[in-house]
Protein backbone atom coordinates (compact mmCIF):
# COMPACT_ATOMS: atom_id res chain seq x y z
CA UNK A 1 0.00 0.00 0.00
CA UNK A 2 0.92 3.85 -0.22
CA UNK A 3 3.12 5.29 2.70
CA UNK A 4 0.07 6.30 5.08
CA UNK A 5 2.47 10.08 4.97
CA UNK A 6 2.67 9.85 1.25
CA UNK A 7 1.84 13.69 0.72
CA UNK A 8 3.89 15.01 3.59
CA UNK A 9 6.90 13.12 2.30
CA UNK A 10 6.14 14.43 -0.79
CA UNK A 11 6.20 17.59 0.81
CA UNK A 12 9.64 17.36 2.31
CA UNK A 13 10.86 15.94 -0.59
CA UNK A 14 10.21 18.80 -2.75
CA UNK A 15 11.16 21.41 -0.16
CA UNK A 16 14.86 19.81 -0.11
CA UNK A 17 15.08 20.32 -4.31
CA UNK A 18 14.03 23.67 -3.54
CA UNK A 19 17.08 24.24 -1.09
CA UNK A 20 18.85 22.67 -3.49
CA UNK A 21 17.89 25.60 -5.96
CA UNK A 22 20.12 28.04 -3.84
CA UNK A 23 23.07 25.80 -3.61
CA UNK A 24 24.66 27.22 -6.09
CA UNK A 25 25.46 30.62 -4.06
CA UNK A 26 27.78 29.13 -1.03
CA UNK A 27 29.43 26.93 -4.04
CA UNK A 28 30.25 30.22 -5.66
CA UNK A 29 31.23 31.78 -2.20
CA UNK A 30 33.51 29.61 -1.34
CA UNK A 31 34.88 29.67 -4.92
CA UNK A 32 35.28 33.51 -4.70
CA UNK A 33 36.84 32.83 -1.15
CA UNK A 34 40.20 30.81 -2.29
CA UNK A 35 38.39 26.65 -2.46
CA UNK A 36 38.37 27.09 -6.26
CA UNK A 37 36.93 24.05 -8.50
CA UNK A 38 36.09 20.59 -6.81
CA UNK A 39 37.90 21.50 -3.69
CA UNK A 40 35.19 23.35 -1.42
CA UNK A 41 32.89 20.00 -2.48
CA UNK A 42 35.32 17.66 -1.31
CA UNK A 43 35.91 20.19 1.88
CA UNK A 44 32.04 19.35 2.25
CA UNK A 45 31.96 15.60 2.45
CA UNK A 46 35.02 15.39 4.42
CA UNK A 47 33.57 17.07 7.32
CA UNK A 48 30.41 14.76 7.84
CA UNK A 49 32.56 12.23 7.10
CA UNK A 50 35.12 13.04 9.99
CA UNK A 51 31.26 13.69 12.31
CA UNK A 52 30.63 10.06 11.52
CA UNK A 53 33.91 8.46 11.57
CA UNK A 54 33.35 7.71 15.52
CA UNK A 55 30.20 6.24 15.67
CA UNK A 56 31.40 4.30 12.35
CA UNK A 57 33.68 3.19 14.36
CA UNK A 58 31.79 1.85 17.35
CA UNK A 59 29.56 -0.14 15.03
CA UNK A 60 32.68 -1.74 13.23
CA UNK A 61 33.42 -2.76 16.98
CA UNK A 62 30.11 -3.34 17.84
CA UNK A 63 29.91 -5.92 14.45
CA UNK A 64 26.64 -3.42 13.44
CA UNK A 65 26.31 -2.16 10.25
CA UNK A 66 29.21 0.93 9.30
CA UNK A 67 28.06 2.12 5.49
CA UNK A 68 31.24 0.16 3.98
CA UNK A 69 28.99 -2.65 2.61
CA UNK A 70 27.07 0.03 0.63
CA UNK A 71 29.89 0.85 -1.83
CA UNK A 72 27.21 1.22 -5.15
CA UNK A 73 24.69 3.30 -2.78
CA UNK A 74 27.68 5.54 -1.71
CA UNK A 75 28.95 5.51 -5.43
CA UNK A 76 26.27 6.29 -7.30
CA UNK A 77 24.30 8.60 -4.89
CA UNK A 78 27.29 10.21 -3.28
CA UNK A 79 29.08 10.33 -6.47
CA UNK A 80 26.85 11.15 -8.45
CA UNK A 81 25.31 14.79 -6.39
CA UNK A 82 29.60 15.42 -5.97
CA UNK A 83 30.07 15.74 -9.38
CA UNK A 84 26.58 17.58 -9.60
CA UNK A 85 27.85 20.09 -7.30
CA UNK A 86 31.39 20.37 -9.07
CA UNK A 87 29.50 20.78 -12.43
CA UNK A 88 27.98 24.13 -10.92
CA UNK A 89 31.67 25.26 -10.87
CA UNK A 90 32.52 24.26 -14.31
CA UNK A 91 29.71 25.04 -16.32
CA UNK A 92 26.85 28.06 -16.90
CA UNK A 93 24.36 27.05 -13.87
CA UNK A 94 21.43 26.85 -16.22
CA UNK A 95 23.27 23.90 -18.23
CA UNK A 96 24.04 21.91 -14.84
CA UNK A 97 20.64 22.14 -13.87
CA UNK A 98 18.77 20.78 -17.35
CA UNK A 99 21.87 18.18 -17.51
CA UNK A 100 21.22 17.14 -14.41
CA UNK A 101 17.81 16.79 -14.20
CA UNK A 102 17.39 14.91 -17.14
CA UNK A 103 17.13 11.99 -13.90
CA UNK A 104 13.24 11.07 -14.02
CA UNK A 105 13.85 9.88 -17.71
CA UNK A 106 17.07 7.41 -16.47
CA UNK A 107 15.15 6.95 -13.37
CA UNK A 108 12.19 5.28 -15.34
CA UNK A 109 14.50 3.39 -18.10
CA UNK A 110 15.75 1.73 -14.79
CA UNK A 111 12.90 0.76 -13.24
CA UNK A 112 11.71 -0.87 -16.71
CA UNK A 113 15.21 -2.65 -17.08
CA UNK A 114 15.96 -3.94 -13.47
CA UNK A 115 12.60 -4.26 -12.11
CA UNK A 116 10.48 -4.61 -15.14
CA UNK A 117 7.99 -1.91 -14.16
CA UNK A 118 6.20 -0.31 -17.33
CA UNK A 119 5.93 3.38 -16.50
CA UNK A 120 2.16 4.13 -15.27
CA UNK A 121 0.19 6.43 -17.20
CA UNK A 122 0.30 9.58 -14.49
CA UNK A 123 4.54 8.76 -14.90
CA UNK A 124 4.22 9.27 -18.72
CA UNK A 125 2.48 12.36 -18.18
CA UNK A 126 4.80 13.40 -15.63
CA UNK A 127 7.38 12.70 -18.09
CA UNK A 128 6.37 14.78 -20.67
CA UNK A 129 5.24 17.94 -18.88
CA UNK A 130 8.82 16.92 -17.71
CA UNK A 131 10.40 17.14 -21.13
CA UNK A 132 8.09 20.33 -22.33
CA UNK A 133 9.19 22.23 -19.06
CA UNK A 134 12.88 21.69 -19.91
CA UNK A 135 12.36 22.88 -23.47
CA UNK A 136 10.74 25.88 -22.78
CA UNK A 137 13.08 26.96 -19.96
CA UNK A 138 16.50 25.80 -22.21
CA UNK A 139 15.58 25.52 -25.87
CA UNK A 140 16.33 29.21 -26.85
CA UNK A 141 17.66 29.87 -30.54
CA UNK A 142 16.66 26.42 -31.49
CA UNK A 143 19.53 25.03 -30.02
CA UNK A 144 19.75 22.47 -26.89
CA UNK A 145 22.43 22.40 -24.10
CA UNK A 146 23.78 19.20 -25.22
CA UNK A 147 27.55 18.78 -23.52
CA UNK A 148 30.44 20.05 -24.35
CA UNK A 149 32.73 20.77 -21.51
CA UNK A 150 33.61 18.87 -18.63
CA UNK A 151 31.10 20.68 -16.46
CA UNK A 152 28.35 19.48 -18.81
CA UNK A 153 29.74 15.79 -19.24
CA UNK A 154 30.04 16.17 -15.19
CA UNK A 155 25.95 17.35 -14.88
CA UNK A 156 25.07 14.70 -17.14
CA UNK A 157 26.77 11.63 -16.03
CA UNK A 158 25.68 12.95 -12.09
CA UNK A 159 22.25 12.72 -13.17
CA UNK A 160 22.86 8.97 -14.19
CA UNK A 161 24.74 8.28 -11.43
CA UNK A 162 21.81 9.58 -8.77
CA UNK A 163 19.10 8.12 -10.84
CA UNK A 164 20.89 5.04 -10.53
CA UNK A 165 21.69 5.08 -6.76
CA UNK A 166 18.10 6.29 -6.05
CA UNK A 167 16.50 2.70 -7.72
CA UNK A 168 19.62 0.75 -5.28
CA UNK A 169 17.64 2.63 -2.41
CA UNK A 170 14.45 0.75 -3.25
CA UNK A 171 15.54 -2.75 -2.35
CA UNK A 172 18.91 -1.83 -0.37
CA UNK A 173 17.83 -3.13 3.35
CA UNK A 174 19.37 -1.40 6.73
CA UNK A 175 19.34 -1.37 10.17
CA UNK A 176 20.78 2.39 10.24
CA UNK A 177 20.26 5.43 7.77
CA UNK A 178 23.44 6.80 9.54
CA UNK A 179 25.40 3.63 7.84
CA UNK A 180 23.69 5.16 4.40
CA UNK A 181 24.96 8.20 5.09
CA UNK A 182 28.64 7.35 6.03
CA UNK A 183 28.36 5.21 2.73
CA UNK A 184 27.04 8.35 1.09
CA UNK A 185 30.11 10.49 2.22
CA UNK A 186 33.20 7.98 2.17
CA UNK A 187 32.35 6.89 -1.39
CA UNK A 188 31.33 10.49 -2.69
CA UNK A 189 34.50 11.50 -1.41
CA UNK A 190 36.68 8.90 -2.99
CA UNK A 191 34.78 10.04 -6.52
CA UNK A 192 35.57 13.93 -5.62
CA UNK A 193 39.29 12.84 -5.31
CA UNK A 194 39.18 10.58 -8.20
CA UNK A 195 37.60 13.77 -10.07
CA UNK A 196 41.10 15.88 -8.59
CA UNK A 197 43.25 13.55 -10.40
CA UNK A 198 41.26 13.17 -13.41
CA UNK A 199 40.34 16.95 -14.47
CA UNK A 200 43.79 18.28 -13.10
CA UNK A 201 43.57 22.15 -13.44
CA UNK A 202 39.50 21.99 -14.18
CA UNK A 203 39.71 21.08 -10.34
CA UNK A 204 41.05 24.37 -9.76
CA UNK A 205 44.19 24.65 -7.48
CA UNK A 206 45.13 23.21 -3.99
CA UNK A 207 43.71 26.06 -1.70
CA UNK A 208 45.99 27.40 0.85
CA UNK A 209 45.72 26.84 5.01
CA UNK A 210 44.97 30.64 5.17
CA UNK A 211 41.66 30.45 2.49
CA UNK A 212 40.64 27.47 4.02
CA UNK A 213 40.59 28.65 7.49
CA UNK A 214 38.83 31.61 6.85
CA UNK A 215 36.08 29.52 4.76
CA UNK A 216 35.48 26.75 7.23
CA UNK A 217 32.81 28.43 9.19
CA UNK A 218 30.57 28.49 6.18
CA UNK A 219 31.59 25.26 5.15
CA UNK A 220 30.40 23.98 8.56
CA UNK A 221 27.25 25.68 8.04
CA UNK A 222 26.84 24.11 4.39
CA UNK A 223 27.64 20.59 6.06
CA UNK A 224 26.40 20.41 8.91
CA UNK A 225 22.98 22.53 8.60
CA UNK A 226 22.35 21.74 5.34
CA UNK A 227 23.86 18.78 3.38
CA UNK A 228 23.67 16.09 6.52
CA UNK A 229 20.17 17.16 6.75
CA UNK A 230 18.86 17.19 2.89
CA UNK A 231 21.03 13.92 2.11
CA UNK A 232 19.05 11.84 5.19
CA UNK A 233 16.23 13.01 3.59
CA UNK A 234 17.68 11.69 0.12
CA UNK A 235 18.75 8.57 1.14
CA UNK A 236 15.45 7.80 3.06
CA UNK A 237 12.81 8.74 0.64
CA UNK A 238 12.78 6.58 -2.30
CA UNK A 239 12.41 3.82 -0.72
CA UNK A 240 9.01 5.65 0.74
CA UNK A 241 7.33 7.07 -2.12
CA UNK A 242 9.74 5.11 -5.02
CA UNK A 243 12.53 6.50 -7.04
CA UNK A 244 10.90 7.27 -10.32
CA UNK A 245 8.55 9.63 -7.99
CA UNK A 246 11.62 10.99 -5.95
CA UNK A 247 13.38 11.76 -9.12
CA UNK A 248 10.56 14.10 -10.42
CA UNK A 249 9.72 15.53 -6.67
CA UNK A 250 13.49 16.53 -6.56
CA UNK A 251 13.13 18.49 -10.03
CA UNK A 252 11.90 21.95 -7.67
CA UNK A 253 15.48 22.57 -7.54
CA UNK A 254 15.29 23.84 -11.29
CA UNK A 255 12.45 25.63 -10.37
CA UNK A 256 14.07 27.76 -7.62
CA UNK A 257 17.22 27.34 -9.46
CA UNK A 258 16.00 29.24 -12.21
CA UNK A 259 14.78 31.82 -10.34
CA UNK A 260 17.83 32.15 -8.30
CA UNK A 261 20.04 32.82 -10.67
CA UNK A 262 17.56 34.90 -12.46
CA UNK A 263 17.09 37.17 -9.85
CA UNK A 264 20.78 37.31 -8.24
CA UNK A 265 23.11 35.88 -11.04
CA UNK A 266 21.12 37.86 -13.96
CA UNK A 267 20.83 35.11 -15.99
CA UNK A 268 17.40 35.30 -18.18
CA UNK A 269 14.19 35.06 -16.44
CA UNK A 270 10.88 35.75 -17.82
CA UNK A 271 7.92 34.34 -19.31
CA UNK A 272 9.48 31.21 -20.45
CA UNK A 273 11.16 30.35 -17.49
CA UNK A 274 7.60 31.05 -15.64
CA UNK A 275 6.14 28.75 -18.07
CA UNK A 276 8.85 26.00 -18.21
CA UNK A 277 8.74 26.11 -14.30
CA UNK A 278 5.12 25.42 -14.01
CA UNK A 279 4.87 22.68 -16.60
CA UNK A 280 7.40 21.37 -14.14
CA UNK A 281 5.57 21.76 -10.74
CA UNK A 282 2.38 20.09 -12.56
CA UNK A 283 4.08 17.23 -13.15
CA UNK A 284 5.20 16.38 -9.56
CA UNK A 285 1.66 17.38 -8.53
CA UNK A 286 0.46 14.80 -11.22
CA UNK A 287 2.54 12.26 -10.24
CA UNK A 288 1.77 12.41 -6.22
CA UNK A 289 -1.65 13.10 -6.51
CA UNK A 290 -2.26 10.11 -9.25
CA UNK A 291 -0.09 7.26 -8.04
CA UNK A 292 -1.94 4.58 -7.23
CA UNK A 293 -2.16 3.28 -3.29
CA UNK A 294 -0.94 0.00 -3.66
CA UNK A 295 2.63 1.13 -5.34
CA UNK A 296 4.27 1.34 -1.78
CA UNK A 297 8.08 0.07 -1.48
CA UNK A 298 9.05 -1.94 1.57
CA UNK A 299 10.84 0.98 3.74
CA UNK A 300 14.13 1.01 5.28
CA UNK A 301 14.39 1.02 8.96
CA UNK A 302 16.14 3.93 10.23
Amino acid sequence: MRHPHHFKICLVVFLVGALWGFYWLPQRALESGGLTGGWATMAQYIIPLILLLPLTIWKWFKKKSTGFEFPLIGLFLGGGLACYANSLLLTDIMRALILFFLMPIWTTLFEIIFFKQKPQLERIISLILVIFGLLVVFNQNGKLPFPHNTGDWLALFSGVLAAAGAIKLQSVKSESISSLLFSFFFYGTLVTLLQAILFGSSFGPIPDLNSLFLMLPLLLLISVGFLIPSHIIVIWSPSKIGAGLFSILILSEIIFGTLSTGLLANDPFGLREIIGGGLMLLAGLVEVLLKPKNIYKKKLYS
